[in-house]
């Protein structure tokens, strides 16, 4: 399962890559405005306007969310391009279907509140902070997507997919998922994907060639995790080498989050 897991994390990582990536090193500048962190509720707008063809919502989703509403249409549900004419026609339809109807319905029943969400993401973002000053955090906003993906990495902001959180029992997801994944697409999970992801994007996998490869991506995965579930103060993801990497700082108490990332190889971490 363990091994399994890092495959999915890969995955959806790997899913998100056509989106509008522009990570730079502004992202790693001190910015005191981000101390309070808040999911910016996007979802609401767009369920306006699928559910009542609202004009004013598709407006304020033009006008207020452009980037958002670009990759929504381009990347995560890809309908066609923004610049298409009949682009609001074909969005709106493609949103017609029963399922996915059904699905934008739980997801505004099941997140009518996200304060505890809003409250852990500002804790998280506070210690991830001080494990790495330097970082900034980007926007992050919520949307429905039709269960392709799940954080979407883009222009300085990280999406959410509720559609993908849902909970492990939602009866949907039985039909798409395996029970190994439908464990991670829980209320719960959201703040822990979306450090994981932004650190992802920062700290991308090494990329190695040859035998040792996978295991070098194993282990900075691994890397990711500790320090999601040091930020957490839980075990959000038990892997085996997670293990490694605790035991590894633990010897090594000098070693900065960043370091870590950074500069400490593989091998000295599996040795």
């Amino acid at each position: 399962m363990e091994r399994y897991f890092y495959i999915i994390m890969l995955a959806v990582l790997l899913s998100c890559i056509g989106c509008r990536q522009n990570w730079s090193s502004s992202l790693l500048l001190s910015d005191d405005d981000d101390s309070v962190m808040v999911v910016d509720r996007y979802d609401r707008i767009e369920s306006r306007y699928i559910t009542t063809g609202d004009f004013a919502a598709l407006q304020e989703m033009s006008t207020k969310y452009p980037e958002e509403t670009r990759t929504l249409i381009e990347d995560v549900v890809r309908v066609g391009r923004v610049d298409d004419p009949e682009i609001n026609k074909k969005f709106l339809l493609y949103f017609q279907d029963s399922t996915l109807i059904q699905i934008q319905r739980d997801v505004q029943e099941q997140y009518a509140s996200m304060d505890d969400i809003n409250e852990e993401l500002a804790t998280a973002c506070s210690s991830l902070k001080k494990m790495i000053p330097t970082i900034k955090m980007p926007k992050v906003y919520a949307q429905i997507g039709s269960l392709d993906q799940s954080i979407i990495v883009g222009n300085s902001s990280i999406g959410v997919c509720l559609d993908k959180y849902l909970g492990a029992n939602y009866p949907l997801y039985a039909k798409y998922y395996s029970i190994q994944q439908r464990e991670q697409m829980t209320r719960r999970m959201i703040v822990p994907d979306v450090i994981a992801f932004y650190l992802l994007s920062l700290y991308p996998m090494p990329h190695l060639q040859g035998d040792d490869a996978q295991t070098a991506n194993d282990v900075h995965m691994s890397k990711i995790i500790w320090i999601v579930n040091k930020i957490m103060k839980r075990s959000v993801i038990s892997m085996h080498y997670v293990e490694y990497v605790d035991k590894y700082m633990q010897e090594h108490p000098e070693t900065s989050a960043t370091e870590l990332l950074e500069d400490v190889d593989y091998k000295a971490i599996v040795k």
